[in-house]
């Protein structure tokens, strides 16, 4: 896979990715070596900020060594911002997971990366496929022999 693959992690994926040692973590630190590039949203980014400062995350946030504001500034230079469109209402489960769709088409990506059932039992939208981190995991490591 010599073409940029472009990428929204839902938000699930990216606490994990920060604060946990997981597959979550292994994405992203494996991605760092292949041509991909994450996207991410204003909305997406406020739920995130909001999560890190949870208390049920406060002892793996500490744990991390890093703030809540640190961990946003390290996933912020990962990423690259853009401004979605509005879609028309698409997880009915949840209509929150609507922002990670609506990122992930006006970024054009290829997938999205989730731990969220509500995404993964929809497989794709609009060619974009909606997979787990190990799943992603396993299609860039295939791609790039």
């Amino acid at each position: 896979m010599s073409a940029l693959v472009r990428i929204v992690l839902d938000t699930n994926t990216v606490i994990s990715a920060l604060l946990w040692r997981g597959t979550p973590h292994e994405f992203v630190a494996a991605a760092s070596t292949r041509p991909i590039v994450f996207f991410t949203s204003p909305a997406l980014l406020a739920e995130l900020a909001d999560i890190l400062t949870r208390k049920k995350l406060a002892p793996a946030v500490t744990a991390s060594g890093l703030s809540p504001n640190e961990l946003m500034q390290r996933y912020r230079r990962l990423a690259t911002v853009i401004h979605s469109d509005p879609i028309p209402p698409t997880v009915v489960s949840d209509p929150d997971d609507d922002h990670v769709i609506a990122c992930a088409i006006t970024a054009k990506t290829h997938m999205i990366v989730s731990g969220d059932r509500d995404l993964l039992d929809l497989k794709e939208h609009q060619s974009i496929r909606i997979v787990t981190s190990a799943q992603a995991l396993q299609i860039i490591t295939e791609t790039n022999k």
